[in-house]
Order: C-alpha cells, then sequence, then structure tokens
C-alpha cells in the first residue's frame, strides 16, 4: 500500500511516500506526477515514512527526474538506509540528487 501525500505551493511540489512503492503502486505515483508536474520547477519527494522501493517505482523516479531535467530541478529527502542502499546498487544514487 502507498499513501501519497502532495503540497503544492506555486510552482513548488513536495510529494510525500508512505508504504511501499511497488509494481502495485508505481502506476498511481506516476498518475498524480502526471497531473501535477505541470509548471513545477522544484520538485521534492520526501521518503521519510517510504519502507520500500522496487525498480517498478525506481523507473517513476527516473521519469520524473527526466522531466524535471527539462523544468527544473529536483530532490529526493528523508531516505533510509535500505532505500539508499538500493539506490546506491543500482547506480541511482549517482543519477538522483539525495539530501
Amino acid at each position: 500500500m502507498l499513501k501519497i501525500e502532495k503540497n503544492k505551493n506555486d510552482a513548488e511540489l513536495t510529494i510525500a511516500l508512505e508504504g511501499r512503492l511497488d509494481t502495485n503502486t508505481s502506476p498511481q505515483l506516476e498518475k498524480e506526477l502526471k497531473d501535477e508536474i505541470d509548471g513545477v520547477t522544484s520538485l521534492t519527494f520526501d521518503f521519510k515514512a517510504l519502507e520500500y522501493i522496487s525498480s517498478a517505482g525506481l523507473r517513476v523516479l527516473l521519469s520524473a527526474q527526466k522531466i524535471m531535467n527539462k523544468q527544473g530541478s529536483m530532490k529526493i529527502t528523508n531516505v533510509n538506509s535500505e532505500i539508499m542502499e538500493i539506490f546506491e546498487v543500482t547506480g541511482f544514487s549517482d543519477i538522483l540528487d539525495i539530501e
């Protein structure tokens, strides 16, 4: 299960994720992003309550990063050690801005 909390302030969008970002829940995040990302110049993902991310979840992050490369910046905050390890093993830690 994935809970998505969005907070939009002009061109800044923060998305807090809670639960698991996997094959079942990735389409949900993808849809939310598609609905909100137009005109956004600063995108922040808050992973404080995210427990797990699968390759499907990584793919959504990658496509968000590609969009944000054209229109602004994207960063990921509050990443736990398990998800950080996934980012490092997959090389995503080199692609994404993780704080």
